[in-house]
């Protein structure tokens, strides 16, 4: 298995309290926030974590040549960062602000964000400013601006133009009380600035300058946290549980808030399903909040603004809306959200009493984040109030519950993915709590039993689908370290001094091991379970036989407290470490090598199985990453994780996870990666899916499902009775709507023979009108054909003399393509002759080449063998004058040590001589020192030696190297050459292939233009059809509108004549009167009727005339403008090609200039590659395929210019040839537009 390189965190559970915004979104479904000594971005809804690790490069044991990191990691911190104070996110989200503890200075950064990584882009300090922690941090809303709050004494408020490293402005605080809470920028000014503390509010114009911009009025208040709700508005909260509404700063609007108390029927929490089946879920111990009772007065712990109005926690465990009222522009409450109840405690009222810290919304407002003081985070999906018919809501978990305190014990499982952890908070980590403290925790490799050490006894517990069951009790009281062996037969709890080992089938104690003088602290199992070792606190570590009970070998170092032990795979080697800030390693009773801590404490060891990788925690949270053997240098991979001191680690059997936890109440879990970047292969783990469950359990079950099918069948009986009785009336329903539709259907259908009747008698009436106006209509028609006949004869005439001037064009324009097409076969031949010769020229050079190879390969062949010889001869003397040196060293110490003692032994029996003894034993004291130094000098200078050894060795690596790139070189070239004689062979028959394809496009092109006068011939005799067709539309749409007025005057007519008949009949007695009702009527229908239709007529025609010689006068116009614009088109498309023809004729010219230059430079280069070469031959060379595969070859290459001339000039010709395609249309279709116009 390779070594492993890297350890990155791809899971981390765990948050850190008490941070000013340490939780806020990126996106609309990723969220951040403080956990250990960093922050993590969390995915809501795909659940991937992203560490933002406290750290901003390789460490001090890093080596400088260290492989970067694997995954989207970014530095949010620094080297031994304590963990983040306070956070802030821009209001565009693309940067971050920390202010984190690194050892007793504050700093104070800001970071770009994106997608992959982020970089640290400034860091922000100012030599005239105090170094103290900024306990609040704001973005402007042009993210320009960064303000920050330090805390006292100073409580300063600084103004940053943080792109610059700039300080803006800053200014001190009076009378700040308890320090500032929070500081804020206006969402829409980034002039206004808000902060907020223990008795002011105050208001800040910034420009260049900060200047306050209101007066505090009353009483002051400890405000505790503020928002934004417009440009102007500010609304406040005091530790009295008051909301000010501040405008433009002055009070607009107040209100005082009651302490909450939870609601005495709480639903079951919905987050219980999701965090049930998980391998991480809550549960222990309930841990009271500031004691035992909390004070019942409201308190405005957090605030946070959305378009609706705000949020905030008057008491803990519960967060309410309020929303903007449309009357008075004041804010009422809408909703009540209350944290919900851990049902896995034992007192589940405990769990919402926790105070809200800090209130963050999503982008779309759908999604509300809050997180509390114990390290918990809870999150709630904002519904209208419309929806909601009840006023109380209540949060769910955001994963699962999370430790707020130290965790002391970790261990995993091997058949199955689960991991447990215990705290001090009273908590274990596998989803059940007692009412004792956990100090210790082991899992069975099956994972159906654990293993925990409480305060007063130890309990084997059964793992259960949805419970835990104690099985078994202990009389071990404050049992700190317990553990399954490997292969789960037995396990072993430290009671005091003491170690007991217990079978787990019969519950028998086996043996006890007894020899510990202090308190055990860490205890491990060998591989096969025969062997077993321990550490105390008295500096002893012990090997002890299983099978015997006894002691195997002891290591005691009473100087050390040992706190973590680890062994190797074949129980050979012991890694101990302890207060003396250094690793052990311990094989056969001795302390085999040392690995200093520089500068910190390790706190605990953990071993991989395949023995290549040795992982360390160390008191500053941090995990360092060794390769075994281990070196005294500072070989070693330094990462930021945890805030506190790390007290548990453990490796996965397969070596592809490292687990940790810390103090800081937080669960890394690190994925190891190889050198490669790839993941390490492991043995492939199974795992297991067997659960256990009580018989009582599966009684209650089957019962219930019994019970649930009685259900069902009595509600399957009632569903079939209520069927029947509804098929039963929808059946009489049916019944009288068939009826009613069967005589609705009866009067239809008579309604119906009625109206066809109607029908056909308005048929007949519309068929005799139809036949008079067709005859009509075919007169007309025979006296506009006669007149067009006319029309078309003139139009034909003036379509052949067009024709004729379009045929003489196309002559023209064929004769300048002939004189082309012989300048570009002339050109072609010119250039064949050229690239030949150059690649005879480039033949020749290619042969001098290799043989200059051969002489250097030669030449530094016989180089190499005398360098070897030469570092043999000065290595072999350097090591028998140091040899020899050691010799006489170490007689003249035995000598001296000697004299020592006889000197010692004479200062007893001469007390009268004691003084001049003493001075003499001093200097002799002096000589030893100087001896020593000169030893250790000696032993300097063999490593150093040691390291030129090294450094040779690599040397002549390098130059073997060096030797295998020429060849390679050599062997391009060859393939170079023959890819060039080749594509020469290939360059020959596409000529002539495209002298084929020429020579059939010119009949293709004669075809095609008899092909486009066919088509636009027979386009002229459509249009003019269609025109034809179109005018005889229009004539019978008016006829037929004439005819229908006619029609209508025709009636109204007849309904007068019908009224006037009717009064005439009246006068039927009085003959005179009848008489003259006649005349009347003659005067008024017969004659004045027959005047109207003639006037009516001779208006018609004159109209008509009128229009038809406008339309002829237009239609003369256009074609003469037309005419003349095709001329102006015909000479510009005329002087447009002779130009584009001198400028081809130009850049042939050009290029031919070109290639005769890369010529001599090409020449250039290879004189200048010889001497090169030839001067370098000893030394390392630089690689030939650099200048092979710079810009001015490259350009220089004769077969890539030669396509490139070929492609430019076939576009070329294809283009002149489409212009002139382009010219026949234009000269076509003007004439057969023209005809088409004065056909209509």
């Amino acid at each position: 298995m390779a070594a492993a390189e890297a350890v990155l965190p791809v899971a981390v559970f765990g948050c850190r309290p008490r941070v000013a915004g340490g939780v806020c979104f990126l996106e609309e479904q990723v969220v951040l926030h403080a956990a250990g000594a960093g922050c993590l971005r969390l995915h809501l809804e795909h659940k991937w974590h992203n560490f933002i690790p406290g750290g901003t490069g390789p460490r001090p044991g890093c080596r400088p040549g260290a492989r970067p990191a694997l995954t989207s990691l970014l530095s949010a911190g620094t080297e031994k960062s304590r963990g983040v104070q306070a956070l802030a996110v821009s209001p565009d989200r693309r940067f971050l602000a920390v202010s984190e503890a690194v050892s007793q200075q504050p700093v104070l950064a800001v970071y770009e964000l994106s997608a992959e990584r982020a970089r640290r882009r400034r860091a922000l300090v100012a030599a005239e400013l105090p170094a103290r922690q900024a306990v609040s941090l704001a973005f402007s809303p042009d993210s320009r601006y960064l303000a920050a709050a330090t805390a006292l004494p100073e409580a300063l408020l600084t103004c940053w133009l943080w792109e610059k490293r700039q300080l803006a402005a800053s200014l001190r605080l009076q009378d700040p009380g308890s320090g500032p809470c929070q500081v804020s920028f206006s969402p829409q000014d980034s002039t206004q600035v808000c902060i907020t503390g223990n008795g002011f509010f105050k208001l800040f114009k910034f420009e260049g300058t900060l200047k306050q911009m209101n007066l505090q009025k009353g009483e002051p208040e400890n405000y505790l946290c503020h928002a934004w709700l417009s440009k102007e508005k500010v609304i406040c909260g005091t530790d009295t549980g008051k909301l000010s509404l501040f405008e433009t700063g002055e009070l607009h609007w107040e209100t005082s808030l009651e302490y909450r108390t939870p609601p005495r029927e709480l639903e079951e929490d919905p987050a219980k399903k999701e965090y049930e089946s998980s391998f991480d879920v809550s549960c222990g111990v309930a841990s009271e909040d500031n004691g035992t009772q909390r004070d019942s007065l409201p308190q405005i712990s957090a605030l946070a603004a959305y378009s609706k109005g705000f949020a905030c926690s008057p008491s803990p465990g519960v967060v309410l809306l309020f929303e903007k009222t449309k009357e008075n522009e004041d804010y009422e409450e809408s909703q009540e959200i209350w944290l919900p109840q851990d049902l896995f405690r034992i007192e589940p009222k405990d769990s919402d009493r926790q105070d809200i810290t800090c209130i963050c919304f999503s982008p779309s407002e759908e999604t509300m984040v809050i997180s509390t003081n114990k390290n918990q985070l809870y999150t709630f999906t904002m519904v209208s109030n419309k929806l909601i018919k009840e006023k109380t809501s209540y949060f769910a978990y955001l994963n699962f519950p999370l430790h707020s305190d130290s965790i002391t014990g970790l261990d995993m499982c091997i058949w199955k993915p689960i991991l447990a952890t215990c705290s001090l908070d009273s908590t274990l980590e596998l989803c059940k709590e007692y009412p004792e403290e956990a100090y210790s925790v082991s899992l069975h490799p099956t994972g159906l039993f654990c293993l925990v050490g409480f305060s007063d006894k130890l309990r084997f517990i059964s793992l259960l689908y949805e419970d835990m069951h104690v099985f078994k009790e202990f009389a071990v009281r404050k049992c700190r370290e317990c553990s399954f062996s490997n292969g789960g037969h037995l396990f072993a709890a430290v009671n005091g001094n003491e170690i007991q080992i217990y079978s787990s089938v019969t519950f028998d104690n086996i043996s006890n091991l007894k020899g510990h003088s202090g308190k055990i602290h860490a205890i491990k199992w060998s591989a096969d379970d025969a062997k077993f070792v321990s550490c105390d606190t008295h500096g002893a570590v012990y090997q002890w036989n299983l099978l015997t009970g006894q002691r195997e070998s002891e290591c005691v170092l009473k100087t050390c407290i040992y706190s973590s032990i680890s062994l190797s795979s074949d129980a050979k080697i012991i890694f101990a470490v302890g207060s003396d800030q250094t690793l052990k390693e311990i094989s056969e009773s001795l302390i085999q090598h040392e690995v200093p801590a520089y500068g910190a404490v390790y706190t605990a060891v953990a071993v991989s199985h395949s023995g290549h990788m040795v992982y360390v925690g160390t008191s500053l949270g941090t995990i360092r990453a060794m390769k075994y053997p281990l070196t005294l240098a500072r070989d070693f991979k330094e990462y930021q994780a945890h805030a506190g001191a790390v007290t548990k680690m453990s490796v996965t059997s397969d070596d592809q996870f490292l687990l940790t936890a810390s103090e800081d109440g937080c669960i890394f879990i690190w994925k190891v990666y190889d050198k490669e970047g790839g993941v390490l292969k492991g043995k492939e783990v199974q795992c297991s899916e067997e659960v256990l469950i009580m018989r009582s359990d599966i009684e209650e079950k089957s019962q219930a499902i019994l019970d649930l099918q009685i259900c069902v069948k009595d509600l399957q009986t009632e569903s079939d009775y209520e069927l029947h009785l509804k098929d039963m009336y929808c059946t009489g329903k049916i019944k009288a709507l068939e009826e009613n539709f069967t005589q609705e259907i009866d009067s239809l259908k008579a309604k119906h023979q009625i109206l066809q009747a109607e029908k056909e008698k308005q048929e007949l009436q519309h068929q005799h009108q139809l036949s008079e106006l067709m005859n009509k209509q075919a007169r007309e028609v025979q006296q506009i054909e006669s007149e067009s006949s006319q029309k078309l004869s003139v139009e034909n005439e003036k379509y052949q003399e067009l024709e004729v001037k379009s045929q003489r064009m196309q002559e023209a324009y064929e004769r300048q393509l002939q004189n082309l097409e012989e300048s570009k076969s002339m050109a072609l031949k010119e250039l064949r002759e050229q690239y030949e010769e150059k690649l005879r020229e480039k033949s020749v050079l290619l042969e001098e080449a290799k043989e200059n190879m051969r002489k250097q390969l030669q030449a530094y062949e016989e180089m190499e063998k005398q360098i070897y010889e030469d570092g043999d001869q000065e290595i072999s003397e350097i090591k028998t004058k140091y040899e020899k040196q050691l010799l006489e060293e170490k007689e003249s110490n035995t000598q001296l040590r000697g004299e020592i003692g006889v000197m010692n032994k004479r200062l007893n029996s001469l007390q009268k001589e004691l003084k001049d003894r003493n001075r003499d034993i001093e200097e002799m004291r002096l000589e030893q020192q100087k001896l020593q130094g000169i030893i250790k000098a000696l032993e300097k200078d063999i490593l150093a030696l040691k390291t030129e050894i090294k450094e040779r060795s690599d040397t002549i690596l390098d130059k073997e190297k060096h030797i295998y790139d020429l060849k390679m070189k050599n062997q391009e070239l060859q393939n170079f050459k023959f890819v060039l004689s080749y594509k020469i062979e290939d360059f020959k028959k596409q000529i002539e292939s495209r002298e084929n394809d020429i020579k059939t496009m010119k009949g293709q092109i004669h075809e095609m233009e008899e092909e486009l006068e066919r088509f636009h011939r027979e386009s002229t005799e459509l249009k003019l059809n269609i025109t034809q067709l179109q005018q005889k539309l229009k004539a019978s749409y008016h006829e037929m509108h004439r005819e229908r007025q006619k029609k209508q005057d025709m009636e109204t007519l007849i309904k007068r004549f019908k009224t006037d008949l009717h009064n005439c009949v009246g006068f039927i007695p009085d003959s005179r009167k009848m008489k003259a009702g006649i005349r009347e009527l003659y005067s008024k229908y017969v004659q004045e009727s027959d005047m109207v239709e003639a006037e009516e007529v001779d208006t018609d025609l004159q109209k008509q005339y009128m229009k038809q010689q406008e339309y002829h006068e237009r239609s003369l116009a256009v074609l003469k403008k037309k005419m003349m614009k095709d001329q102006e088109m015909h000479q510009a498309a005329y002087m447009r090609i002779v130009q584009e023809n001198v400028s081809l004729i130009k850049e042939i010219n050009d290029l031919q200039q070109e290639l005769k230059v890369a010529n001599t430079q090409l020449q250039d280069l290879r004189a200048s590659l010889k001497l090169k070469k030839k001067k370098k031959a000893i030394q390392d060379t630089a690689p030939s395929s650099e200048l092979l595969s710079s810009p001015a070859v490259l350009r220089l290459n004769p077969e890539m210019e030669s396509e490139k001339i070929i492609e430019i000039q076939q576009l070329e010709i294809q283009y002149l040839r489409d212009q002139i395609q382009e010219k026949g249309q234009v000269l076509n279709c003007p004439s057969s537009v023209s005809f088409s116009q004065k056909s209509s």
